[in-house]
């Protein structure tokens, strides 16, 4: 059987990425649309960026509305900001949010109607230049041709899709992230780890994007208590960036299974930040997923040595959910009510977020039948005994 693989057609990473970009900037085009939030602003991050354009003598515009989880609003004002000023090219600087955002908006340059309108539909009509800048270790934005915006009429998680919407460029510069605080480091570094097991475990998963997997694991489980425990640490950031990297080239080729399926409507209705209610669902979706693939989930616990050879399959894929329920914790994720999310709405939303889950087709890449009940079933648990 044969398979594709593909990532940015340039990547440009270490301590003065930023800096050795500028060649990168100066052939984009006349004008970017830099496309981050106010956060972005407020540390100093856009000022890296503009600091280097005014440098390059490149116009600039800074569209700085996009909070929490990007909404179909916002895309629609980043498109009129972009029109207005006359942009011809765009800068996401930030998680996954403005990365997400920037490819939404980029889509619908050159795409007629709203972004609802391409849900479930592959955008293929050339999108202006794009250059993801990521200042968080997790979303793997930069890596992929996905983006997942909220339709505020449907209260739903659009997963739009196409290979026009993967960044040309990502400059990986682990000093953006820096200014993350640890409850952003723990989202963002298991939002990775999730994509990273997913992918190994995916049907779709391939020689490639297991290399890829199985590297962005080992990093996540030696540095990601490194970096949450001590956000200063260089290493430990610089680390996480590359796996973060790693893990979005993954499910760019392999996907996503059954976390991220459940995720998106937790995420949706909730409003619990997407890294972190994946993490959430860590320990039972595994749970449920492990003995469609023992051997898989057991070669990732041999990997990250916490089970060896002479376990068996199954002994060693348990060690390896142990494992990842370990640095949730280590990482301090909350339960569902601890976040103060109330139990009844909660319980009365199972059955929608069950068949948003299963229509958005990430459970189907399971090694595993992933069926609505399941899914129901799976949800009831997340609730703290």
């Amino acid at each position: 059987m044969s398979s594709t693989f593909v990532m940015p057609k340039k990547i440009i990473s270490g301590e003065h990425a930023l800096e050795e970009a500028k060649e990168v900037f100066q052939t984009a085009g006349k004008k970017a649309l830099i496309v981050t939030g106010k956060v972005m602003v407020k540390v100093g991050n856009v000022d890296k960026v503009t600091k280097i354009l005014e440098e390059l003598s490149i116009a600039y515009a800074v569209y700085s509305e996009i909070t929490g989880e990007p909404t179909d609003t916002m895309i629609e004002g980043g498109l009129q900001t972009y029109k207005e000023e006359g942009c011809d090219f765009l800068i996401g600087l930030g998680g996954g949010s403005p990365l997400d955002s920037m490819k939404a908006i980029a889509a619908l340059v050159t795409n007629p109607g709203s972004i609802s309108d391409y849900m479930g539909k592959s955008i293929t009509t050339k999108v202006p230049t794009m250059i993801a800048i990521p200042t968080t270790a997790g979303t793997g934005s930069e890596a992929t041709w996905f983006t997942i915006i909220t339709d505020t009429k449907k209260d739903i998680k659009m997963l739009l899709k196409g290979p026009v919407l993967l960044p040309d460029v990502a400059i990986i510069d682990s000093k953006f992230s820096l200014t993350a605080p640890k409850s952003v480091t723990s989202a963002t570094g298991l939002d990775a780890l999730t994509h990273a097991i997913e992918g190994y475990t995916s049907r779709k998963a391939q020689p490639m994007t297991d290399t890829f997997a199985i590297s962005a694991i080992k990093r996540i489980f030696k540095y990601l208590p490194i970096a949450y425990q001590d956000g200063s640490n260089e290493e430990a950031r610089e680390q996480m960036a590359l796996a973060a990297l790693e893990a979005g080239i993954v499910i760019n080729n392999s996907s996503v299974t059954i976390v991220h399926g459940m995720s998106r409507p937790i995420g949706a209705l909730f409003h619990v930040p997407h890294g972190m209610s994946n993490a959430m669902l860590l320990k039972e979706c595994f749970t449920y997923a492990l003995d469609g693939t023992y051997e898989r989930f057991g070669q990732l616990g041999r990997e990250i040595l916490v089970a060896t050879t002479d376990d068996s399959e199954e002994e060693a894929a348990k060690k390896f959910l142990q494992a990842v329920v370990d640095i949730c914790k280590v990482c301090e994720i909350p339960t569902l009510e601890e976040y103060g999310i109330d139990k009844q709405a909660f319980f009365s939303s199972i059955i929608k977020m069950s068949e948003d889950a299963i229509a958005s087709g990430s459970p189907g890449n399971t090694i595993k039948s992933v069926h609505k009940e399941d899914v129901v079933e799976i949800y009831r648990k997340l609730w703290s005994k």
